[in-house]
Parts: C-alpha cells; structure tokens; sequence
C-alpha cells in the first residue's frame, strides 16, 4: 500500500497566444501613430502650374488679406464675422445664385478665414467656387530659382 500522495506536475501556462497579441497590438499603436505626423509638413498651397481660364464677365470676388480680413469685389468688409459677411455677399449679388465666386486668399492668411468665405458661399447656394492661385516663378537657372545663381 502507498501511502505517499502522489506528485503532480506543475500546470503549465502557455503564454504564446498572449505574446502574439501584445505584439500585435505594438504593431498597430507603432502604425498609427505615424499618421499623426502629416499635420507637421509644411505647405505652400497658393501656387499651381495650371493655365488661367477665361474670366466670366460677371463674378463676386472675395479677397482675402494676410491678417484675415475680407474684401467683396475690392470693397472692405466691416469685420470677420461670418453674418457680416453673408450680408455683404447679399448686397453686392442681390437675388443671382448663378454667379462664379472666385476667392483670392493670401498664402499667408489665417485657413480659418478662408474656409469661413467657403462656408457663408456655401449656404448662400453659390456652388461655383474657384480658388485663386499664382504661378511659381519659373528657373531659368538649371532648376535653381532666380536669383539663386552660381557664377
């Protein structure tokens, strides 16, 4: 007769699964991470190489200056707020909807401005909507800019 107990093994723990998913999800928080760093470049959005198009004989013209102030067919608008300028596109277009808008934004102006005159043309049902761009300067000196010339 035995009267010893008898030796049991110790469980084992099988921890793979377990490091699969911790590694996997490193992966995912690693690549998602490095999304965020689009916000960080740096652009120059008011220049395009397109050709300028032929002008409609009549449009409303929305300027945009460096500090955020807007300017209806060369005419200063009082202040930045968007009722105010809702009130000024109305007078100067009166009951057309059919007209092109061409806005014309400094590259320096704050983006908030520019998508507030996006946003009162918008409600206002003016759908044809052009953004106003220069051409880069062109090189003529072996792809450097002028005045960047080696002697």
């Amino acid at each position: 007769m035995n009267l010893r107990p008898t030796r049991r093994d110790d469980p084992d723990i099988n921890i793979t699964s377990l490091i699969d998913v911790v590694l996997l999800l490193l992966i995912f928080f690693m690549v998602s991470t490095t999304f965020t760093r689009e916000a960080e470049l740096q652009v120059d959005l008011p220049k395009a190489s397109a050709e300028p198009g032929e002008a409609p004989k009549k449009q409303l013209e929305i300027t945009i200056n460096i500090n955020g102030d807007f300017f209806i067919d060369d005419k200063q608008v009082v202040n930045a707020k968007p009722e105010t300028l809702r009130r000024a596109i109305i007078q100067s277009i009166g009951s057309e909807r059919d007209i092109p808008v061409i806005l014309r934004a400094d590259g320096r102006s704050p983006y908030q401005s520019v998508v507030t005159a996006m946003d009162v043309t918008g409600q206002l049902g003016l759908s044809r909507l052009s953004l106003a761009t220069s051409q880069p300067q062109s090189s003529d000196n072996n792809g450097q800019p002028p005045g960047d010339a080696k002697p």
